[in-house]
């Protein structure tokens, strides 16, 4: 957590300077019982030390005058002394500065940027899979917000992802999903550690905006049916997928593979799917994809028939589904190309 690392190294160089400025005040008391002598005490060398260093400067409680390295002691005392005691304090405002001020600067800045966004995403928990999710999103061009009640979860995420939007508190509480946008979201992943939990997000996110897509996180494959009911589109049980990922290792090895680059490519190219909307009923699959070179068509899905490796004039309808292999931009490009004809 880059911000504790940094809070540390300021706590650790706040303790050395204060061990420093309690040596200079101890060699400043020493130093002025031995040039004053036994008839000044032990509070009045410390006193003295103290109002050099803090340049109060009420005149010299010690007389050094008749001594010939006097003056010179009090020179070297206020000179380190001052400069000492000014890092302390100015590092102590510096870090109250940091701790409190500024992150609640920040916390007010993201609050105004969350409040700015529409068709975004909001990713409920932030965990193994969470932190998947919302990599995965980042690394495919879409806006997500993280919604966590563990902030060291949210820290460690943002060691990686810096500019991550996110929320600290409890996605089961409708405030926080309203807080988190989610009147125009687009989409709401209900990812967090215990599938009670993830049945609740879903339900409250569907209620509040029931236009928007829920994928939810199920551990037990008993609480699908359940979780579905509650409001969730889909439900996906990491253990299931898992198990049947690791058999198509064994047995498909190289279809397995092939999803996986689509998943993990270097290059950010996906399998994506694109809504044709009702003003290219009848049109070319061409007039979609003829200017943009990172987009490939692999098939398209009318009703319920699909169309494997459909032609460049092969006739689409409204209500398509297109199954296209693209990059992170090709498919902003075939996403603007389509909500621009509506």
């Amino acid at each position: 957590m880059a911000r504790d690392s940094s809070n540390s190294k300021v706590i650790r160089d706040l303790g050395l300077a204060f061990l420093a400025l309690a040596f200079i005040m101890i060699t400043g008391t020493l130093g002025y019982r031995w040039l004053g002598g036994p008839q000044y005490s032990w509070l009045d060398c410390f006193y003295m030390t103290f109002i050099t260093l803090t340049t109060i400067g009420y005149g010299e409680v010690v007389d050094v005058t008749d001594y010939e390295y006097g003056r010179l002691f009090t020179i070297f005392i206020a000179v380190t002394g001052i400069g000492m005691l000014g890092y302390v304090l100015s590092t102590m405002t510096a870090f109250m500065l940091e701790s409190d001020l500024n992150a609640s600067w920040r916390r007010k800045k993201m609050k105004q940027k969350i409040a700015q966004l529409k068709e975004h995403y909001i990713v409920c928990g932030i965990g193994m899979v969470g932190s998947n999710v919302a990599h995965e999103l980042a690394a495919t061009g879409r806006v997500c917000i993280i919604v966590e009640t563990n902030m060291v979860a949210i820290h460690r995420y943002l060691e990686s992802h810096p500019d991550q939007l996110f929320l600290h508190g409890d996605a089961t509480d409708n405030d926080m999903l309203l807080a988190a946008g989610v009147m125009n979201a687009r989409g709401v992943f209900a990812v967090a550690h215990d599938d009670s939990m993830n049945l609740v997000i879903s339900l409250s996110a569907k209620q509040l905006n029931p236009r928007l897509r829920v994928v939810a996180r199920c551990h037990d494959v008993k609480n699908i049916e359940k979780t579905r009911r509650a409001g969730a589109d889909e439900v996906v049980s990491p253990d299931f997928t898992g198990g049947l990922r690791i058999v198509s290792a064994m047995v498909r090895p190289n279809v397995a593979l092939f999803l996986d680059d689509m998943m993990k490519s270097n290059e950010n190219v996906r399998m994506e799917e694109v809504l044709v909307p009702e003003e290219l009923s009848g049109k070319q699959l061409s007039v979609l994809y003829y200017h943009n070179k990172d987009c490939v068509v692999l098939a398209i899905r009318h009703k319920s028939e699909w169309a494997f490796n459909p032609v460049a004039t092969h006739i689409v309808h409204g209500g398509d589904v297109l199954m296209v292999m693209a990059t992170a931009e090709g498919r902003m490009r075939l996403e603007q190309l389509v909500q621009g004809v509506n």
